[in-house]
């Protein structure tokens, strides 16, 4: 019964948050300058959300920011007010992630929802592509039907996220992935290596192995992970002369470490060797400055393969 309360609260939310959204279409006109940076999982500007919105910096396009300022917890109502609002009246909403009041947000005519995604390749299926392997797959988000274009890295892979998203072919279009142009401007790798050991100068001269696998479980709520295949010692014994590792968990499995769900290792009889960098903004910076990636059935694969440096898949 309780569990029926609260789904029976969380349903009158939602459609709370419909109505305020439809009475607001009707009361202000959709504004064709304005774009809408959408995220569920971001608390600072980072990713193709951010590629973009430099992109537009001194264009006459209105930017409009609307992250939450924490994932464990509800937005405030002044903050759900202001994203009805942003969503209402933008004439472009961009989003790189599944976001929960898409689903229930009324489209208006002639307005853009912008999937950019947030991993580049097609190495895993995700999405309705899921429904395919028979396996228990959780709910699928009703809000991936209301896109109105997507964006992939590859022609070739445009079916890939047509079918994960119940979409045309016509929908999704293969641009390249914005974030991974910078990879192409010394000048942005510079910047990155000196700002990372401005902060952390300790690690500059390490060689920096970052090990980022993506998390077990069938929705992310669940994600774990099995740290007992990592032998943490005999790492340690190896390399920690000439060596650091970096540990960037899924930003999934990290809420369930932070929020005690899951026990991460204990780090701290190896004298600085581990550092767990899950905090860290941006993935991508972290690419620039590792000496060697470890990775799993991730697509940061296809991030990093850009930047000619040793893979290591485990």
């Amino acid at each position: 019964m309780k569990r029926l309360i609260v789904r029976i609260r969380r349903k009158l939310r939602f459609y709370i948050f419909k109505i305020v959204c439809l009475v607001i279409e009707c009361t202000h006109a959709l504004d064709e300058q304005k774009i809408c940076f959408l995220s569920d999982n971001r608390e600072v500007m980072g990713g193709n959300l951010k590629s973009i919105y430099d992109a537009l910096e001194g264009s006459s396009y209105q930017r409009v920011i609307e992250f939450k300022r924490d994932r464990r917890v509800r937005r405030t109502l002044k903050e759900k007010l202001s994203l009805a609002y942003n969503l209402s009246t933008s004439r472009y909403i961009l989003l790189e992630d599944l976001s929960t009041a898409i689903t229930y947000f009324p489209v208006r005519k002639h307005q853009d929802i912008v999937q950019l995604w947030h991993g580049p390749g097609a190495y895993k299926r995700f999405g309705y592509s899921r429904k395919k392997t028979g396996e228990k797959i959780g709910t699928i988000h009703r809000g991936y039907k209301k896109y109105t274009k997507v964006i992939t890295s590859g022609e070739k892979i445009r079916w890939c996220y047509a079918e994960a998203f119940g979409l045309p072919l016509d929908k999704v279009k293969a641009t390249g992935f914005p974030r991974t142009d910078d990879f192409y401007h010394q000048d942005y790798l510079d910047y990155v290596k000196e700002t990372f050991y401005q902060h952390y100068p300790e690690l500059k001269d390490k060689k920096i192995i970052l090990f980022a696998p993506t998390y077990r479980g069938v929705v992310p709520r669940d994600a774990t992970y099995d740290f007992s295949k990592l032998d943490l010692d005999a790492l340690y014994e190896k390399f920690h002369k000439d060596y650091v590792i970096i540990f960037k968990w899924h930003p999934a499995l990290y809420n369930n470490i932070v929020i005690n769900k899951v026990k991460a290792p204990d780090f701290e009889k190896y004298n600085g060797f581990y550092r767990d960098f899950s905090f860290y903004r941006d993935i991508q910076e972290l690419l620039v400055v590792c000496n060697t990636l470890v990775t799993d059935y991730s697509s940061l694969i296809f991030d990093y393969v850009l930047l000619n440096k040793p893979i290591v898949y485990y």
